[in-house]
């Protein structure tokens, strides 16, 4: 069955859950205009996640999907708030959803992680997962080490549940590249950053609209929680302690409520602005519809154009 139809979406595109940054606002556009919204629970209470999808129903009739980072303390009443208020579709990370498993099939939720490689794409195919979302970490935010051209081909040849492709998506051409390698969507994250519905400061669009392909770097590595974002001046802190083996605690400090300067006060040099390697391809700010419609445009005629020659 392919992803639309699994779903009941119109493109095969889901919207990146940002944390701070996808609530119902974002969510709900998207889904208006045919892809998946994804509203990000994580840092939510219940509460707040309950009143967010609330919102989002009140925005749109189309469905929308809820993210969960399951390492959050408060996973399992995030889940059965999403349960109580009919969310039919979620996608995971940061964990298992092994013990949500039962609940979910229960009340007919669509679960969909997102994995970094091959091994957790079994995995959570065998748990009963519908759909996966591989991610290269080209992507902005938490990443994996495996390039998306690498890990999606592998992904869908391993398991026999529909593979969405994520990590370096921003324009037609790429989408074209992740249907070629086998995946039958996409997810994307750094272009609807530049969305007119995504609720972030202008400082913060603007970082994102001047950064080059060169603009991103990953720290975190050695901590083991990598992390991609926009090379700034707290950035350029956080490596030089990272390089010389500063203490974790001299380190955590200055990173300290780093996303919501960012994504609440627009801080861009304190904060961290997280985005991927495709920084370089955004031009302008557009509405969702106008930059999911101009995608899958430009990839049907590059598609429809498209010549081998050998």
């Amino acid at each position: 069955m392919s992803i639309c139809k699994l779903l009941g979406i119109e493109y095969p595109i889901f919207q990146g859950a940002m944390a701070r940054i996808a609530t119902a606002d974002l969510a709900a556009a998207v889904s208006n205009a045919g892809g998946l919204g994804i509203i990000a629970s994580g840092g939510m209470t219940s509460e707040q996640l309950r009143e967010e999808i609330r919102k989002c129903k009140s925005m749109t009739e189309k469905p929308f999907a809820v993210n969960l980072m399951l390492m959050m303390e408060n996973c399992g009443e995030l889940v059965d708030v999403l349960i109580e208020e009919g969310v039919r579709i979620v996608t995971t990370g940061a964990g298992t959803p092994k013990r949500f498993m039962p609940a979910f099939k229960e009340n007919g939720v669509k679960v969909i992680p997102v994995i970094p490689s091959v091994k957790l794409a079994k995995k959570m195919e065998e748990l009963g997962a519908d759909a996966v979302v591989a991610e290269g970490t080209e992507a902005g935010g938490h990443v994996g080490e495996t390039t998306t051209m690498c890990l999606v081909p592998q992904v869908v040849s391993a398991v026999n549940i529909p593979v969405i492709g994520a990590g370096g998506v921003g324009d037609g051409r790429s989408i074209a590249a992740m249907y070629a390698l086998g995946a039958q969507g996409v997810q994307v994250g750094t272009l609807f950053l530049t969305a007119e519905e995504c609720p972030v400061p202008p400082e913060f669009k603007q970082a994102v609209l001047d950064a080059n392909d060169t603009a991103t770097v990953v720290t975190g590595r050695r901590s083991g929680a990598p992390v991609r974002s926009i090379k700034n001046k707290m950035l350029t802190k956080f490596i030089e302690l990272e390089e010389r083996n500063a203490p974790r605690e001299e380190i955590e400090a200055i990173a300290l409520g780093s996303l919501s300067k960012a994504v609440y006060e627009g801080d861009v040099e304190n904060g961290s602005v997280m985005a991927g390697q495709i920084t370089g391809m955004m031009k302008d700010i557009r509405p969702a519809k106008e930059i999911i419609e101009s995608l899958f445009r430009s990839a049907e005629e590059l598609v429809s154009n498209l010549k081998v020659s050998y």
